[in-house]
């Protein structure tokens, strides 16, 4: 430190003629730690002004450089944090606050003392030392104006020994002392060179009686010297004892430093008993299994309750022998490798016998079942595999141990119960469709011959003079069914073919009941496959511990293959395909020993679709609301799948049936003989309507039927249109009339909502045709009349005044009552009589139009008769000219008209 400030009195503050009193090495606090230096500096020149400097290091060489200067009069506060431990931290307060490390706390120190000093010293305000010592500022006596002597040479730091500067300004005390010592000498004005020669006088007789002192004290000093001589004999005295003490000491040390090995090596040894006594411990702990574990695992019984929980816990023992993690260098070990080849030898040996023993037992369950099947033939009952699973069950935690310790053989296992089960299941099921078979169609020969059939719509032959020719019965049923028809009385089109009776069976009691009983029948069918495979996979699940995942998505049905799907094509197939986790082999597993069911289920399907093609609208609804049970419980579950593919049969029979009644439609021929009446599909889609909304009601698939009415809707209009024009004996106004009026009946009756723009379009249709049809059959009924006064409107169209229309020659008065005198009302009556007997004709019975019809067309005679009287009355007024007959006279004809006939 004292070469730096050496090279920084020289190099800073020598060329600024100032001297450097205090330095400090200090950084910021908190910063990083670049070091520099700050000093307390005085000026040579008066007037004294004393800063703190700011030096630090050049960054480009090796020197130093002036950074910044404070003066010592701006310094408010020195802070030194703490006056009691040692902090090389402290506080500079100028313009601000200053914080700095010291890079010693003595540096520190001796820098605030320096601070201090030339406080006192130069400065009239009095700095505020904070946290300060009082010790520190105390080290020096303190320095005032009177206390300081006048030419005396006074340090400024703490130990710092170097020489204030050359001239100094004397303050008050040092001048006082001068004076009085110049009053003790009278020449000191006068002679300085008598004052300055006593004054030597006077330090030499000093300095003389310091050598004197000096000599007084020198056999003092000598008999210092004699009692440090005689100190270091006994010196010399001790260590020679310490030597002979440390010879001795020698061979005890190397005796118990013998002691002290022979004591590590014992605990050495027993460290290592400790260890290998731990580790045969945990060795025989846990690799060694019990004899009765031993004699279960080879000879156990695995028929009883109690034998098989104890082979289950010895399996359980010998998997923990097993599988125990063994410590570094134990399969090295003689005894190790024979303990687990013996566990190995157990192993195989249990799973054998294990193995060996289900593969008996699913035998067995085989012969069993099959003894059963003859108790439901006769029924509608599938046989209850609970108490099989139940015992199997017993075995689970076992079946769990080989899929853990012998994949291989638990993979046989699952492979023989597949083959096993598949065989029973097939066998079971079979019967079961078989019975369900009879049970719809009465015998067995027919359900045979039903379930051979191929699957195509025969096509109805045409009559073409029959009165509703190829429509076909809606409900498709088959020939071997028409035996059942009945033959409807009162019928006015007894004329129509053997195909209009199967129309009227369709509606009579015993269509209703066929159809419900196949309802039953199919909702058992399903009612009875459910819950045993929702047992079967249950049972899979348990006993071949395999999890099934409740959340998987549901539309794995949906991706299936419309035209058949690829489940069934595996069905078909009968392999499986890879497994690639325990839920695919859940699914798997269910695939192999239920792949008779969906063939089953579609040639059921297909048999009730031949006996009657309405049977489609009852499975839809069941089959849709078993999927969405078995959809609710598992959407990937092997029945929610297999339902979704049959489901999708359904549906393509439920919208060939739709397609096959639009057909029937677009193939009807009409009698060119006799009036048409309502058509024969428009009476069946009101038998449809009515059964698909008792069918329906409350549907899951409720969209699927309003769809279905949509197209039959549609073609229904279409149909009656096109029949309509193609009618010769009865007029187009009254085919549209009466059938628009029938479907409008139909659908107010129903009241099916996604109809409603067809009824009101129904109705308006109806409307129109009747006003048509009563315009066109009403026609002009008082002809010469009706020519009289198209000329007078024709006069008055052309500008002739209405009054006076009977001043034309051929429109005058006389002309008018000669035209008025040719319809009496006797004939008046009797053209109305026979367009009574022309309407009747044309309408048919089942609408009963007839009153309708005749009201509207009295209406519009009595319309046109007023229509003449106005024209009367504006043209010919006050003529007296009136018709024949009145208003009540043509009401009078038309009621009389009507009762008569």
């Amino acid at each position: 430190m004292t070469a730096i400030k050496h090279a920084l009195q020289r190099d800073i503050f020598t060329p600024s003629d100032e001297r450097l009193l205090s330095i400090v090495n200090v950084c910021k606090a908190g910063k990083k730690k670049k070091n520099c230096f700050l000093c307390a500096t005085v000026t040579t020149e008066r007037p004294v002004q004393v800063k703190v400097v700011k030096v630090k290091k050049s960054d480009k060489g090796d020197f130093y450089k002036r950074q910044i200067a404070w003066a010592l009069r701006d310094l408010a506060v020195v802070d030194a944090k703490d006056a009691i431990k040692e902090n090389p931290e402290f506080d500079l307060h100028f313009e601000k606050i200053y914080k700095w490390v010291a890079s010693s706390t003595a540096e520190k120190n001796a820098f605030i003392s320096c601070i201090w000093k030339l406080n006192q010293r130069y400065l009239r305000k009095k700095i505020d030392f904070v946290n300060v010592s009082s010790q520190l500022l105390e080290e020096l006596p303190k320095v005032t104006e009177e206390s300081v002597p006048s030419g005396e040479n006074q340090s400024v730091t703490g130990g710092d020994e170097e020489a204030v500067d050359e001239y100094q300004e004397l303050n008050a005390r040092e001048e006082q002392d001068i004076e009085i010592m110049m009053e003790g000498c009278e020449c000191a004005i006068s002679n300085a060179e008598a004052f300055a020669e006593k004054l030597s006088r006077e330090l030499q007789v000093l300095d003389g009686a310091n050598i004197q002192s000096i000599m007084a004290s020198e056999k003092q000093v000598n008999t210092l010297m004699q009692l440090l001589d005689e100190a270091l004999k006994e010196v010399d005295q001790i260590e020679l004892k310490l030597s002979s003490y440390e010879e001795m000491l020698q061979s005890v040390k190397e005796q118990m430093d013998q002691i002290s090995e022979s004591n590590h090596l014992i605990h050495l040894s027993n460290t290592n008993n400790v260890k290998l006594l731990s580790e045969i411990e945990f060795l025989v702990n846990h690799m060694d299994l019990a004899k009765g574990h031993i004699k279960a695992l080879q000879e156990g019984d695995l028929a009883s309750s109690r034998g098989i929980e104890a082979c289950t816990n010895a399996a359980d023992a010998l998997l923990q022998c097993m599988n125990v993690a063994l410590r570094p260098g134990h399969d090295m070990l003689l005894a190790v490798k024979q303990q687990q080849q013996r566990f190995s030898d157990l192993r195989e040996h249990f799973a054998r016998r294990l193995a060996s023993h289900l593969n008996n037992v699913f035998v067995q369950q085989g012969h069993d079942q099959s003894s059963t099947l003859a108790q439901h033939s006769a029924e509608l009952t599938l046989p209850n595999h609970h108490p099989f699973h139940r015992d199997l069950l017993r075995y689970a935690k076992l079946m769990e141990w080989l899929k853990s310790t012998d994949y291989g053989k638990y993979e046989g296992l699952t492979k023989n119960y597949m083959d096993y089960l598949s065989r029973l299941y097939e066998r079971e099921i079979k019967d079961f469709f078989e019975v369900a078979k009879i049970k719809m169609t009465g015998t067995t020969k027919e359900s045979k011959k039903f379930a051979t059939l191929p699957r195509k719509e025969s096509a109805v032959k045409q009559d073409p003079e029959s009165l509703h020719g190829s429509s076909g019965k809606l409900t498709g049923s088959t020939s071997s069914l028409n035996k059942l028809s009945v033959q409807s009385s009162g019928n006015r089109r007894s004329q129509s073919s053997s195909l209009l009776d199967m129309g009227n069976m369709s509606a009579s009691d015993l269509d209703v009941a066929d159809r419900t009983k196949f309802d039953k029948i199919f909702e058992q069918v399903l009612s009875e496959l459910e819950p045993l495979c929702l047992a079967e996979q249950d049972f899979i699940s348990k006993f071949f511990k395999l999890q099934q995942h409740q959340n998987m998505s549901a539309s794995m049905t949906e991706a299936e293959d419309v035209d058949g799907g690829s489940l069934s094509r595996q069905h078909s197939s009968g392999t499986l395909p890879p497994v690639s986790s325990e839920k695919d082999m859940i699914r798997q597993m269910m695939i192999k020993i239920f792949r008779c069911i969906e063939p089953e289920l579609n040639n059921l399907i297909a048999l009730g679709d031949k006996i009657d093609s309405f049977n489609s609208l009852y499975m839809l609804v069941k089959m849709s609301h078993h999927v969405w049970t078995a959809q609710n419980v598992d959407p990937a579950s092997f029945l929610s799948t297999t339902l979704g593919n049959v489901l999708v049969t359904v549906k393509r029979n439920f919208d060939k049936c739709i397609s096959n009644q639009i057909r029937q439609m677009e193939e009807v021929k009409i009698s060119k003989k006799s009036k048409v009446g309502i058509l024969p599909f428009v009476a069946e889609f009101e038998e449809f309507a009515g059964l698909a909304e008792s069918i329906f009601k409350n549907a899951e698939r409720r969209g699927d039927l309003d769809k279905a009415y949509t197209k039959l809707i549609r073609g229904v209009f279409v149909n009656v249109e096109k029949v309509a024009n193609e009618s010769q004996k009865t007029p187009r106004d009254v085919v549209m009339m009466e059938n628009f009026h029938h479907i409008f009946a139909t659908l107010s009756r129903l009241k099916i909502s996604c109809l409603e723009a067809e009824k009101k379009e129904a109705k308006q249709k109806y409307t129109d045709h009747l006003q048509s049809y009563v315009i066109y059959s009403l026609g002009q009924p008082l002809e010469k009349l009706n020519h009289f006064f198209e000329g007078v409107e024709a006069r008055v169209a052309q500008g002739i005044r209405e009054e006076e229309v009977s001043y034309q020659l051929a429109f005058n008065k006389q002309e008018l009552r000669k035209v008025i005198k040719e319809y009496p009302g006797k004939e008046v009556k009797k053209g109305l009589d026979n367009l009574y007997k022309k309407v009747d004709k044309h309408l048919c019975d089942e609408e009963n139009l007839l009153q309708v019809v005749w009201h509207s067309m009295q209406d519009e005679f009595i319309r046109q008769y007023k229509h003449f009287e106005g024209l009367i009355a504006r043209c010919y007024p006050g003529s007296g000219v009136t018709m024949e007959f009145t208003i009540q006279d043509i009401l009078d004809y038309c009621s009389s008209i009507a009762q008569s006939h």
